[in-house]
């Protein structure tokens, strides 16, 4: 992936250590298998570096989440090659790590008021005590408005702090500068993401997700949407767009064609709620709903080649009329020693 100027500004140690273990993560280095079918909400992740661990939904053909499934009722191909299951779980109740992204530029002007409030209540109702989320503001900038936290406290002051045209003009820890990336125009939109993946969420482990609130247009990036991607798919990490912008205004374009590649290639989907509150609190809903009730599934590639080629995954159930939102594949990239 082309190298980029677009971080941010963390401590020179903690980039070293990002550079050498944060994105050459091998599939999810997430938490070490647990006993089939069993509750592991309260054990401690574990790094495991031979397991591809997959967090995915199944939906009927109305889009209902279908639960109670069971691993034999599963099948996983790698590249096209039968894998072989190595554990299975609804792992509903996993800790959960999240980030909000709140576009800020003036398509939004009228709506953001909006997505504060219905954000705010969003992780009221999601969060728990071993979940962590983070919040960043980009228009002309990308703000890192609130670091990892489980309060929601500091969150949602941090989600006030955002404003129109001026990511969130908020400060960061000690009083000093929140980091930001600063181009002098328009939407980082694909920064935003690569931030977001690439500096938060690749440092992390268990299950990850990030939130979009967004009209979906890009303007200004240094990076592409596939870079962004990339970097999503590394950190592994679920997008969420929520499609969003005042469309009675001058504002009415929406790029929801780059943001359904981003969605779909990281096993999450974009929700358009237009510029209504009651749409908004229902697409926040229907998210809440399926990080809360994911299939969690592991196992060991027959391909153990760490070449940094990228993986195609799909899962496949024994019912055909059921849809499996997964992402779509993981970089076999060796972990740095």
């Amino acid at each position: 992936m082309p190298k980029t100027n677009v971080r941010l500004a963390l401590s020179g140690a903690l980039l070293f250590i990002l550079a050498c273990v944060g994105i050459a993560s091998y599939a999810q280095q997430q938490s070490a298998p647990p006993a089939e079918n069993s509750d592991q909400t309260d054990e401690t992740l574990k790094v495991n570096v031979n397991v591809v661990q997959l967090f995915f939904n199944v939906k009927d053909k109305k889009g209902g989440l279908i639960p109670n499934l069971t691993k034999d009722q599963f099948q996983v191909l790698e590249d096209g090659k039968p894998q072989t299951v190595k554990y299975f779980a609804a792992e509903s109740n996993l800790p959960l790590t999240l980030g909000i992204l709140f576009d800020t530029s003036p398509s939004q002007t009228r709506v953001l008021d909006m997505e504060k409030l219905v954000g705010g209540q969003f992780l009221d109702e999601i969060l728990r005590d071993k979940d962590l989320a983070f919040v960043m503001g980009f228009d002309a900038d990308v703000d890192l408005l609130q670091d990892f936290t489980n309060s929601t406290r500091l969150l949602k002051k941090a989600m006030n702090q955002a404003k129109i045209g001026g990511g969130g003009g908020a400060t960061g820890p000690g009083g000093g500068p929140v980091p930001t990336l600063s181009h002098g125009c328009c939407t980082m939109l694909y920064d935003a993401v690569y931030l977001a993946a690439h500096d938060e969420l690749a440092q992390q482990v268990g299950r990850k997700a990030m939130i979009l609130l967004t009209d979906g247009e890009d303007e200004g990036s240094k990076l592409k949407i596939q870079e962004a991607i990339e970097a999503a798919q590394k950190s592994d990490a679920i997008c969420y767009v929520l499609l969003i912008a005042d469309r009675g205004g001058m504002w009415g374009g929406f790029g929801g064609g780059e943001m359904n590649k981003l969605s779909k290639e990281t096993g999450g989907r974009v929700i358009d709620v237009g510029n209504k509150f009651e749409k908004l609190k229902e697409g926040f809903d229907q998210i809440a709903h399926e990080l809360r009730s994911q299939y969690n599934l592991g196992y060991t590639p027959s391909n153990p080649k760490l070449d940094g080629t990228f993986r195609k995954i799909e899962i496949r159930t024994s019912d055909k009329d059921y849809k499996v939102q997964s992402r779509a594949g993981y970089y076999a990239v060796p972990r740095a020693e």
